[in-house]
Order: structure tokens, then C-alpha cells, then sequence
């Protein structure tokens, strides 16, 4: 067996790794992908335009010349680029680099690991698997009172967000942020342990948060009440900022990573960050580059139009998907909703509706009053440009004048119906639990504090 070594920790990996298992960093395979002109998230493999060129260049040096000559030209400013896209024109940086079919990543299927098998993560605590809950393209999801998700060990996804919880999720950075903004509360998600599996897979363990919001909305069978998604939008905000802050993205907001605890619902959470972008690394923001990522990555009926342009998400990309996310807890469904199996028609549809917000919420309210709030907030959100720095506290002003028209305060719990959970479910994590996407049972360890070996 071959073996190579890791650039960023410098231990060895095998030869046929695209990421090392160390430390999570992407492995080169040539030297012009060492430096790439953008940085790329570890879960979303893209081209570099490096490649880009030389593709071109083995095709057809004609083609390579215009390419060459194109890549020379600057490249249009966000501002520049709606006004274009506004009359119906193309931006000059979509003639660099396309991808005309608009391909996502495909993931193959995890074969599950044995119940009841134990684990030990890296920091010697041990895990037992009870029950497999799901399969699919996010991995192994386990049921139990804490919660761990499986991936392959090659998968950048679970490293990307790994290294997230790892640079911007630490505990005492979060805990620093709130004491400094008087805060009580912030639904970042602490991960309680990581490692890996010897069928080459990795995990991470989280303590179990609640019941989701897509799980709710099910159960409920009615769209949320206009204060209940103020509420919530409120409390998101307030974690988009402190991971924009931190130089992150989440880049995949969406009513299945955002969870409630039901036994105190003032607390909200955001989880999933396995398409988070680091999209100031050091403090200088990544330029604007379509293609310099896969395109579509994410949620295809409420990511970003950048995230659909394979353009690297920045802020203005989670708080326009906070948007669409309000719109469709709100209306149930949006324009493109039917068609998202066609995420050029979705990704053309957001484009025009994002030039048009009475439009969009025309078509999403029809008859009925819309929120002036929402209006204006979508009107704020959708005008940013692609490096600038929201106002987020403005943002939550626009909410908590709603809110004080609905005679609701920011503080007030959500206004949320839950279905009730037992005492177990919420003091002592019972098997019945609903939590977080990936499952486990409590640490064996903790078992054995309180009911001996």
C-alpha cells in the first residue's frame, strides 16, 4: 500500500485520500492545487480554476487563448453584476467558469455498523450503538439520548464540519461572546466527541438538542404562526452573526438543522455545518468566483443563488436562505418549490424573484396581508453586496417591531406547539427521544457513574 503525507500535520495518509484524517485539511493531488485561488470547503470538492485552464488548454489552444485572455478581463462587482443580470444580460465572470449541467456531488450509500457495538472516540470515552434510524446521503444516523453522525473517512463533509466546531465552536469562544453582549443564550452546537471507526469511517457526538423544526412543522400539520417565525428568525441572527464573526457561513440553513429543546423554548439551535465556508480566512474575505465551487451544493430549494453559481457563500448567503426559509414556514411552499429537481430553473427563478420581492410575496401570500417586516427584511437582505457586512442588528430591529405588533417580545418563549415528551425525554435523555440528525446512547461511562459497571 502506498502512502503519502498530510502538507498541514505532515503524518501519513494513504495514496488514495482526498483528506486527511489528521487534521481534516484537503490533500493536494497536484502542485497547482496547493495554493487555490479561493478557499474551498472541505465538504464541497470543486475544480480550481487552476484546472479549469488547463482542461481548456488540452481541448483546444484556441479556446485556451480566449479563456487566458477572458480571465484577464476584471471581474464584475456584485453591484455591477445584478444591475447586468437585471436587464437580463450575463455576468463577465460567468464566461470564465461554468458548469452548463449544473452536476451536484453524488454520495455513495454507508453499509450500517452492527447495533450495540461500542466505541471509543479520541478522547477515550466510550459509545454504545442501539439502533439505526436512517441511511442515506448524510450518512449512519443512530438513535439514542446523544446524538453522532457516521461518514466515510474520505468524505470531506464531516471534516468541514469538524473543523468548524474545532476553530469557531469552542465553548469558551462562545461563552466569551455572550458574557461580552449580556447575552443568556446562543444556539451554537457543542460537539462532546469525535473519532473514527475501523470500516474507515469518522463520527461526531453532540449532546441531543431537541425536536427539529421540519419534525414539528410535520406534527403540527399547519405552517407556523407569524410570531413563532419572528421569534425564530430572531434567535437565528443571533448565531449568524457570531459564526460570521468567526469567519464562517453556515451555507445550509433549513428547518431540519434548526432545533427547539422542548423542555425551554427560548432555546434554539442551528446544527449542520457540514457545508459551512470558511469565507474570511485570517480576516481578508474570498473573492467573488463562480465555479470555484460545486454548484448547487446545499439544500437546492433555499440555498443561495451564489451557492447555486458555485460561488463561495458569504454572509449575504445565509441571511437570503434565512429568507426563503421564513417564506416557506410561512406559505408552505415557494415559486421554484415544485421544480427543485431542476436546480438551474430554481437557481434562474431565485434570480428573478430577488429583483422583484413584491412579486415573490405576492406569489407565496396571494390574498392574504404580508408581514412589513419580512418585506422589509428581504428587501435589506437581497441588496447586500457579495463582501459586504451586514447590519445584524438592524435586521433585528426590523423583528422585534414586528414582534411588539404582536404584542410578543424577543425573550417570550417560541410559539411553538410541541407534542409532550416524558420526564425522561428531557432530564434524562430516554430512548424515545427525538434529537438531533445522528444518535447514539449516553457514554457508557456516564452509565457506570450511576449504576456501576
Amino acid at each position: 500500500m502506498m502512502y503519502n503525507f498530510c502538507p498541514e500535520c505532515g503524518n501519513k495518509i494513504e495514496a488514495d485520500f482526498n483528506f486527511c484524517p489528521n487534521c481534516g485539511v484537503k490533500i493536494p493531488k497536484t502542485e497547482e492545487e496547493v495554493c487555490p485561488t479561493v478557499t474551498q470547503s472541505a465538504g464541497s470538492p470543486a475544480l480550481s480554476p487552476h484546472k479549469v485552464k488547463e482542461t481548456k488548454l488540452k481541448a483546444s489552444p484556441a479556446k485556451n487563448i480566449l479563456s487566458r485572455s477572458l480571465s484577464r478581463r476584471p471581474i464584475a462587482s456584485p453591484k455591477r453584476k445584478r444591475e447586468v443580470e437585471e436587464r437580463g444580460g450575463s455576468s463577465p465572470s460567468t464566461a470564465v467558469v461554468k458548469s452548463p449541467k449544473g452536476k451536484r456531488h453524488k454520495y455513495i450509500p454507508l453499509t450500517p455498523i452492527s447495533e450495540n457495538e461500542i466505541l471509543t472516540d479520541q478522547n477515550n470515552k466510550k459509545w454504545k450503538l442501539i439502533k439505526l434510524l436512517n441511511q442515506d446521503e448524510s450518512g449512519l444516523l443512530y438513535s439514542g439520548p446523544v446524538c453522532m453522525c457516521f461518514q466515510d473517512a474520505k468524505d470531506g463533509r464531516i471534516f468541514n464540519e469538524q473543523n468548524f466546531l474545532q476553530r469557531a465552536a469552542k465553548q469558551n469562544s462562545v461563552e466569551k461572546w455572550m458574557k461580552s453582549r449580556q447575552m443568556m443564550f446562543l444556539g451554537i452546537p457543542p460537539c462532546v466527541g469525535f473519532g473514527s471507526h475501523p470500516d474507515n469511517y469518522r463520527f461526531l457526538v453532540f449532546p441531543n438538542f431537541g425536536k427539529n423544526l421540519q419534525t414539528i412543522l410535520e406534527e403540527s400539520k399547519k405552517p407556523l404562526s407569524e410570531k413563532a417565525v419572528l421569534q425564530l428568525s430572531y434567535r437565528m441572527i443571533d448565531v449568524l452573526e457570531y459564526i460570521h464573526e468567526n469567519e464562517y457561513v453556515h451555507g445550509d440553513i433549513k428547518a431540519e438543522n434548526i432545533y427547539v429543546n422542548p423542555s425551554d423554548l427560548k432555546q434554539v439551535y442551528l446544527v449542520g455545518y457540514y457545508f459551512a465556508f470558511r469565507y474570511c480566512p485570517g480576516g481578508k474575505h474570498v473573492e467573488y468566483r463562480e465555479g470555484s465551487r460545486t454548484p448547487h451544493e446545499g439544500t437546492v430549494e433555499l440555498i443561495s443563488v451564489d451557492s447555486h453559481k458555485g460561488v463561495g457563500p458569504s454572509r449575504r448567503s445565509d441571511l437570503e436562505t434565512l429568507g426563503y426559509c421564513v417564506l416557506k414556514a410561512l406559505c408552505h411552499s415557494l415559486p421554484w418549490s415544485e421544480k427543485i429537481d431542476d436546480p438551474n430553473f430554481v437557481m434562474e427563478e431565485k434570480q428573478r424573484y430577488k429583483a422583484d420581492i413584491p412579486s415573490l410575496l405576492k406569489y407565496c401570500f396571494g390574498k392574504r396581508k404580508v408581514p412589513g417586516e419580512l418585506k422589509n427584511y428581504l428587501e435589506k437582505v437581497m441588496s447586500l453586496d457579495y463582501d459586504e457586512k451586514p447590519d445584524y442588528e438592524e435586521l433585528q430591529d426590523l423583528l422585534k417591531r414586528g414582534l411588539q405588533r404582536l404584542r410578543s417580545s424577543v425573550d417570550d418563549p417560541v410559539d411553538l406547539w410541541i407534542n409532550a415528551v416524558s420526564k425522561d425525554f428531557v432530564c434524562n435523555f430516554g430512548e424515545d427521544r427525538i434529537g438531533l440528525d445522528w444518535c447514539l446512547e449516553q457514554s457508557l461511562s456516564s452509565h457506570h457513574a450511576k449504576n456501576g459497571p
